[in-house]
């Protein structure tokens, strides 16, 4: 996705959106290499130690005033961050065909994983 319900309640917010792509760490550079389609938000790419080192190093170098993290966890709990944090939560609700649940229902079935 380009963003997610971070960007779109920062927009809500009337917030400046400060582009973390020039400030971010090699290893978020690389996710914003592979996918170009990323716009001006922090990519979730897990939470592996390496991973969870550049996220920190990239919101320490972005010269934000705060941080609205959207993911599914505490992201302050995992990581040391030098601003405050703003989480933005969000809950899933399906809307039109096909559902979610029928996709991955498809995708197990095809690779012969489906019960």
């Amino acid at each position: 996705m380009a963003y997610g319900a971070g960007y779109v309640a920062a927009i809500a917010a009337q917030a400046s959106i400060v582009d973390p792509r020039a400030h971010a760490a090699d290893e978020i550079a690389a996710v914003y290499a592979e996918y170009p389609h990323i716009g001006p938000v922090l990519p979730a790419v897990g939470y592996h130690p390496s991973q969870l080192r550049a996220l920190r190093e990239t919101i320490r170098a972005t010269p934000a005033d705060v941080v609205v993290a959207a993911t599914p966890c505490d992201l302050a709990a995992l990581i040391d961050i030098d601003k405050p944090v703003v989480r933005a939560r969000y809950e899933f609700a399906e809307w039109g065909e096909p559902e979610l649940a029928s996709l991955i229902d498809a995708f197990l079935q095809e690779r012969g994983l489906g019960a």
